[in-house]
């Protein structure tokens, strides 16, 4: 059985490495549009093409990544990084038997990267930072749909300062709330409200939170799933001062599932405990 399972995800690599090609191939890019820059090979929402010029405008690399939610390495934000592009990285997801999937398939694709099963709260960042061979990584992807806020707090307390940081935010919060939820070490999103929409940050609270940290903003993608900031002092200012980001982008999938825009949609968890940012 695990014979024919690695048999179906290297596949799915091939498809990913094919699909990522013919998509970045395709695009026409202006760097003054981040909407044109994306392409997804690995990842879900065009991030494989955000990260993909960002990378190659920075002023030096490491050629090294970091990413918290990894799932089973195939269909993440680092995947395209880790088997097209040959980048090592740090690989962290907290449930096991993706960990040993992603071990039999796309960790083989690098010399040095490597996958750690852990369920991160504020205090496993300690475990997080003797892991790391870099702390300040081209690319940090944290996406674990619940206590995203408080784990990138604790990563910046805890020394990281990565080059490019992607993080998942919750659009059912619209474009002006700065909120996040209530810090629980157990938190599954799935068992914690009835419609799934208690979870993450929204947008405007991750800005906060990266303008507080001296990171500049430079878009969301066009599902409305992710947010990117980087580092300022890592790129040429005039490629960042040109860049017209996407501000906000309702989440198409969670659109999809309700039918109602963000506004309605947070009203079926307005009674929950927020943080304001």
């Amino acid at each position: 059985m695990n014979y024919l399972l690695d048999v179906r995800d290297r596949q799915r690599i091939a498809i990913a490495l094919s699909k990522g090609a013919a998509m970045m191939l395709a695009r026409n890019i202006d760097l003054k549009q981040p909407s044109t820059w994306e392409f997804s090979g690995f990842s879900q929402n065009g991030e494989d093409g955000i990260l993909d010029v960002l990378r190659k405008n920075l002023k030096c690399s490491n050629r090294y990544f970091i990413e918290i939610g990894a799932a089973d390495g195939i269909e993440n934000n680092t995947g395209w990084l880790l088997v097209a592009e040959k980048y090592n990285g740090l690989l962290i997801e907290g449930s096991q038997q993706l960990v040993e999937r992603a071990r039999r398939t796309v960790v083989g694709y690098s010399i040095g990267a490597e996958i750690h099963n852990m369920f991160v709260t504020k205090e496993s960042i300690r475990d997080l930072k003797v892991l790391a061979m870099h702390h300040d990584p081209d690319v940090f992807s944290l996406d674990i749909d619940g206590n995203d806020y408080h784990i990138a707090q604790a990563i910046f307390d805890a020394g990281f300062r990565p080059k490019i940081f992607a993080v998942e935010y919750n659009s059912v919060y619209g474009p002006e709330r700065r909120m996040t939820i209530e810090y629980q070490p157990t938190f599954v999103f799935t068992q914690a409200h009835p419609t799934h929409l208690y979870y993450g940050v929204s947008i405007s609270g991750w800005r906060r939170f990266f303008e507080q940290h001296g990171y500049r903003f430079v878009t969301v993608d066009r599902n409305g799933v992710n947010g990117f900031f980087v580092d300022p002092k890592h790129f040429d200012a005039s490629f960042l001062v040109g860049v017209n980001g996407l501000a906000f982008v309702e989440n198409q999938s969670q659109y999809k599932k309700f039918r109602i825009p963000n506004e309605q949609q947070f009203a079926l968890i307005a009674d929950q405990k927020f943080v304001t940012i």
